[in-house]
């Protein structure tokens, strides 16, 4: 069993750079591959970015490539996704996402463990 808990979300002009993060519990974070994923107001869950369980292989969606980095700190049990160039389309409750395995995967459904999720905004 893994939990995770988000922090960092927050009101930023656009343009500007947030960072969230996401801590999980348990000893076998090292095991996981991590996702984040957002919500829009009034949309489906989207995929955002991924990395895999040592770290040294990450995929993102193509929105966000060159402006977001996601990375991990397997000593802290710890995941980051590092938001620069925000835009409003930015404007999410973001959620990060934990699975058992060595695959990065993409849709929400293969993810087994998932935080409450932190509001992002973004304002114009």
């Amino acid at each position: 069993q893994v939990q995770l808990v988000e922090t960092g979300g927050g009101l930023v002009q656009s343009g500007a750079s947030l960072r969230v993060s996401c801590a999980a519990s348990g000893r076998t974070f090292s095991t996981h591959v991590m996702g984040w994923f957002r919500q829009p107001p009034g949309k489906e869950r989207e995929f955002v970015a991924t990395i895999s369980r040592s770290g040294a292989n990450t995929h993102y969606t193509d929105s966000v490539k060159g402006r977001f980095t996601i990375s991990r700190d397997n000593a802290k049990n710890t995941v980051y996704l590092q938001m620069d160039s925000l835009k409003p389309e930015d404007t999410a409750v973001y959620y990060c996402a934990a699975r058992n395995d060595i695959v990065l995967y993409t849709t929400p459904s293969q993810y087994d463990y998932w935080g409450q999720g932190t509001q992002v905004t973004v304002s114009s």
